[in-house]
């Protein structure tokens, strides 16, 4: 499959990384040559330099062949230019964009996108998506990370364990026993920053973190089994008013659990557009470091901090302070993986990853087949990939122990009549049932072969 990406930057350059390592035929565009050429060193993917807007630009990367173009730049404008290029000048079939500005998100001007206007087949909106997983990070506030799967009714849970979890120390098989009713397994562990998929014999220490997969109605005795206690969160302050944190606001304003929630931002304009888009909230105009207006929004008494400004290390830094004045927990957003080992130092209990979470999206809508969900773990070092059992995958009419998984991929779980069912080693896969595979990213090509469906696009 050959696919264009116009853009260099963080997105598409995982973008890239993730397609090229499936073998596909990636070129990657980009107006900056320093971008271009580490994509093209880094990965195994061809490089052009110039507006990825421009028709002679699209030709030299291929566009008269290619079956997919991700327009990632950080404009709006050349994205949206780049897909109409790439329809009207040499129909392309499939056109992703990535669009911030919330004016072009509106839902009263969705008619914009229709083939015959601007031939978009898929907008992407990161603010959007990264206020989705803040409010996925509230449901669940013991764990560092939360993503949905078969349609809600399964959860995989980043769990990190401390030294009162009931269950260091003790195999992992054991687990079942000790917990028969639980549906819920371990299917992947990060130690000393390493992640790994687990044998059935390892055992969870003080400091590890767990990906958990569960039936989301055991969602809350899965977290107890890991000494962890979801609190509602009743009370909450946002730092950083922008399009994340409007959003959230909003969501949190609309829910039917009444959250009081506070907004503090130091940017005037920015405060007063908050202030006007709000009803219930209280938006404060100043620095979420200073350590009297947190005082002045209550933040002792807060249940849940969320620093989501635009600079990471004023988030760390807010979301520190404000557990140090007595926040039940803080949420933080980094754009900057190698920040994310400080987490646990700082006493930072959860982070989101806008780059991650973006970059999950876009796989989930450009995958193909049978895959109905992908969702990237860490910094894309592995995956989550939920897809449908075709009766020619080698894997339909086998018991889950005798298939021959690699070393790296582990079953969460198995969809089947609207029921999750947890994997043991006689459950057999049927054709039509839907499964959720914990796979290392140099392991997804094995997974390919076992579902016989290529993991690629629509």
């Amino acid at each position: 499959m050959k696919v264009i990406i116009c853009g260099a930057g963080q997105v598409g350059w995982q973008i890239a990384r993730h397609l090229s390592s499936e073998r596909n035929d990636v070129t990657v565009v980009d107006n900056n040559p320093e971008l271009v050429r580490r994509a093209t060193e880094t990965l195994d993917v061809n490089g052009v330099t110039g507006h990825a807007s421009y028709p002679d630009v699209l030709e030299r990367a291929g566009a008269r062949d290619a079956e997919m173009i991700i327009a990632a730049t950080h404009s709006d404008e050349v994205n949206m230019v780049t897909c109409q290029v790439a329809h009207s000048v040499f129909a392309v079939q499939r056109k992703i964009a990535r669009l911030r500005a919330q004016s072009y998100l509106d839902a009263i001007y969705s008619d914009l996108y229709r083939r015959d206007h601007l031939p978009i087949d898929v907008v992407i909106s990161p603010e959007r998506e990264v206020a989705e997983a803040v409010l996925q990070r509230l449901s669940s506030p013991a764990a560092f990370d939360t993503e949905n799967f078969f349609e809600g009714k399964a959860q995989l849970l980043g769990i990190t364990v401390r030294e009162d979890c009931p269950v260091i120390n003790t195999p992992l098989r054991q687990l079942t026993d000790l917990f028969s009713t639980l549906r819920a397994i371990v299917v992947g562990i990060r130690r000393e920053g390493t992640l790994f998929a687990p044998a059935p014999g390892d055992q969870i220490f003080p400091g590890d973190d767990v990906y958990v997969f569960t039936s989301t109605d055991d969602v809350t005795r899965t977290l107890e089994v890991f000494g962890k206690t979801n609190v509602k969160q009743e009370r909450v302050v946002i730092i950083g008013g922008g399009n994340v944190g409007l959003a959230v606001a909003r969501a949190l304003e609309t829910s039917t659990d009444r959250v009081r929630v506070k907004v503090i931002e130091k940017n005037r304009a920015r405060a007063e557009i908050a202030a006007d888009a709000l009803e219930r909230t209280i938006v404060l105009h100043g620095d979420g470091l200073n350590a009297a207006l947190l005082e002045e929004a209550n933040v002792s008494s807060a249940d849940a901090v969320l620093a989501i400004t635009d600079d990471d290390k004023t988030n760390m830094l807010a979301a520190v302070r404000a557990k140090s004045l007595g926040a039940g927990m803080s949420i933080c957003l980094t754009n900057d993986p190698t920040l994310v080992p400080l987490m646990g130092p700082l006493d930072i209990d959860a982070y989101i990853n806008p780059r991650a979470t973006t970059v999950s999206s876009i796989l989930r809508h450009i995958r193909h087949g049978r895959v109905r969900a992908v969702y990237s773990i860490g910094d894309a070092e592995a995956e989550m990939i939920e897809a449908y059992v075709l009766g020619t995958s080698p894997i339909s009419g086998q018991r889950i122990r005798e298939i021959d998984f690699p070393e790296g991929v582990l079953v969460g779980g198995i969809f089947r009549d609207r029921k999750y069912l947890k994997p043991t080693g006689d459950l057999r896969v049927e054709e039509g049932d839907i499964v959720a595979i914990f796979a290392m990213t140099s392991d997804v090509p094995a997974v390919e072969q076992l579902l016989q469906v290529s993991i690629d696009f629509f």
